[in-house]
Formats: C-alpha cells, sequence, structure tokens
C-alpha cells in the first residue's frame, strides 16, 4: 500500500514585521513535500515588499519564482476570495498557521469577524477542532492585545510569540528565522532538523 498523502497546510502572512518568518515556513514545508495553500493580507504583500526587497507587481510570479523548485504544492489564494476551498469545513487540512499574526487579524480571529478568507480560514480550523497556530509579532503590548491572545489560548489556539532563543548558538538571522519555524512545526508534531535542540550539544560528550 503506498504511503498516505500528507494533508495540506494553510499558512496566512499579514501585515506584522517579519514577512520572513512566513516566507521561510512556506519554503520548508514545500520542500518536506506538503501542499501549501498560502493566504496574504494587502498590508502582508506591502511588508514583503519593504522588508524583503520582493517585487510584487504580478505576485503569483512572485510566489513562482520563490516557491516554483520545491517538491511540494503551492496554491495562492486571493485574501477577497471567500469562496476559496480553505474556507469551508468541508476542505480537509492538517491545520493553519499564522505566521506573522498582526494585532489586527489576532483579534479577527478572536472575534470570530471572518471578513476575509484569512480570518475566515482561521474561523474553519476552530469550528472544525482543527490545529491553528498564531505566531504574533508585536511589542510593546496593551491588555487588548494579551485579552485576544488569552481568549484563544482557552480555545486551544497555539501562540507562539516571535520571540527567538540564543541558547543554540546562533550566528545569522537566519538562525534566529529556522529556531521560530522549527517550535511552529514542533508544535504541529513535525520533525525537522532546523535548530539545535538543548542538551544535544552535549550527547558527544563521554561519560
Amino acid at each position: 500500500m503506498s504511503e498516505t498523502k500528507k494533508r495540506p497546510l494553510v499558512v496566512g502572512i499579514t501585515g506584522a514585521s517579519g514577512s520572513i518568518y512566513g516566507i521561510r515556513l512556506v519554503s520548508v514545508l514545500l520542500e518536506m513535500d506538503y501542499d501549501v495553500h498560502l493566504v496574504v493580507t494587502q498590508a502582508g504583500w506591502r511588508v514583503i515588499k519593504e522588508e524583503l526587497g520582493w517585487d510584487v507587481t504580478d505576485r503569483e510570479q512572485a510566489l513562482q519564482k520563490a516557491f516554483g523548485h520545491f517538491p511540494g504544492k503551492l496554491v495562492y489564494h486571493v485574501i477577497g476570495d471567500i469562496g476559496a476551498s480553505i474556507a469551508s469545513g468541508s476542505f480537509r487540512v492538517e491545520g493553519m498557521i499564522i505566521m506573522p499574526c498582526s494585532m489586527g487579524s489576532l483579534s479577527a480571529v478572536a472575534h470570530g469577524t471572518s471578513d476575509n478568507l484569512l480570518a475566515r480560514a482561521a474561523d474553519v480550523m476552530l469550528k472544525e477542532g482543527r490545529e491553528l497556530v498564531l505566531v504574533p509579532r508585536e511589542t510593546p503590548l496593551h491588555a487588548i492585545h494579551l485579552e485576544n491572545m488569552l481568549k484563544l489560548a482557552r480555545l486551544g489556539v497555539k501562540i507562539i510569540p516571535a520571540m527567538p532563543a540564543f541558547y543554540f548558538g546562533p550566528a545569522t538571522m537566519e538562525d534566529l528565522v529556522d529556531f521560530m519555524v522549527g517550535k511552529v512545526l514542533d508544535s504541529l508534531r513535525i520533525d525537522h532538523e532546523l535548530f539545535k535542540r538543548w542538551g544535544e550539544q552535549h550527547e558527544s560528550i563521554s561519560e
């Protein structure tokens, strides 16, 4: 019997600073041969342009240039397409990650507004009991931000703030990005080797 195909994952990228996190996550998942359904907010595209220097005049062409060489399949959904596959609970996916997640998008998810495809897709994850991971990127945080995160955490949403660690000896910015992507994959029980785990550096030391 052939190996069961991995179920797709949904990735959302919003207008929070740190679009490199979401772009790297998509790359890693596609490299692992996952099918990725990608939705990017209008502000998310603006940040991708400003932070990563992408030419986003033709968005689908930009995505093809960045991700077209990976074995996994990328499906891009326009933010306003609320009739997209990922807007329905009958379309089966493994889960959804919003990385980075702005406070506006986090609020939309917490309050179930479903006013665009990203918020609707997240709402579907909640109603279907599927994995939903949010990577908020904002500082400082005020009480409304924290209350929205607490509300979602109580609903079973995994909140993984963009707080990279330093115990593994990162040497580059890419190391810090990979740490955050790795923590997201850990939360979804997806094996990876994106960073050295605590204790691994001591395993070679003899007793």
